[in-house]
């Protein structure tokens, strides 16, 4: 199978050593409490609260502060939180995705329109690079879930589309709309899933030079340090010898 996005492998080593543990679980906490308001406080019969619960158990996140963002949901005094999708492109004419979750879309939009600006790229409309990227749901596991023909075999079982395995994990892809069902099928034959969640995943990839794909991977990185961004897709790719050096 295809070798797993250069890009992601980069920033997730990256990540490893700069994340700061508290905005991730600021984060992961909004995602739970927006889920828990919008399909209710069980997550036996919201399977968004499902994800983020489970999203946020593979971040190791403390059972408290889940039960305590789950709770906030039923406060009156709760935040009412937008969910909004803004689309352009990057260093290198990358395309771009930006997910966030904000209580203020002016104040967002302004930030992620001034990070683009100064990155060298360009906020578009939405849809203007949305029909670059597929929306899968994508299951991971670790290296330590079985071999890659094991994986695979259990993946097509599931009813899954595709599996990508590297030294990061397996990842496992499918239809948006079949997540649930097909969690639930691996669980059976891989256990527990290392995280659930739904991806922008690239039809084609921007090839980046070193220089590019450092600017894009800095602006990648503003926009993940802002408290309304939860998720951001890119559909940069680079050469083994630019992904050993950025990775460096």
């Amino acid at each position: 199978m295809a070798g797993h996005s250069q890009f992601k492998n980069i920033m997730h080593r990256k990540g490893a050593q700069d994340a700061k543990r508290s905005k991730i679980f600021a984060k992961l906490a909004r995602e739970v409490t927006v889920a828990a308001k919008i399909g209710g406080a069980d997550p036996a019969m919201n399977a968004r609260l499902r994800l983020a619960i489970l999203n946020a158990r593979a971040e190791n996140m403390p059972k408290d502060n889940i039960d305590r963002a789950i709770k906030k949901a039923a406060g009156a005094d709760t935040e009412n939180f937008d969910e909004v999708r803004y689309e352009g492109y990057g260093p290198g004419g990358t395309a771009v995705i930006v997910e966030a979750l904000t209580d203020n879309r002016n104040r967002t939009a302004s930030v992620v329109r001034s990070i683009f600006t100064k990155a060298g790229g360009a906020l578009g409309e939405t849809g203007s690079v949305g029909f670059m990227f597929d929306r899968l749901g994508e299951i991971s596991y670790p290296l330590s879930a079985g071999s890659n023909d094991a994986v695979l075999e259990a993946a097509i079982e599931a009813g899954a589309d595709d599996v990508e395995s590297d030294e990061e994990g397996h990842f496992i892809y499918c239809a948006f709309e079949s997540m649930g069902e097909v969690t639930k099928a691996l669980e059976a034959s891989l256990g527990a899933a290392a995280s659930i969640k739904s991806v922008w995943k690239p039809k084609t990839t921007s090839n980046l030079d070193e220089e590019k794909a450092q600017s894009l991977m800095k602006m990648v990185d503003l926009l993940e340090d802002d408290d309304d961004v939860q998720n951001v897709y890119t559909n940069m790719e680079v050469s083994d010898e630019v992904a050993a050096k950025l990775a460096s």
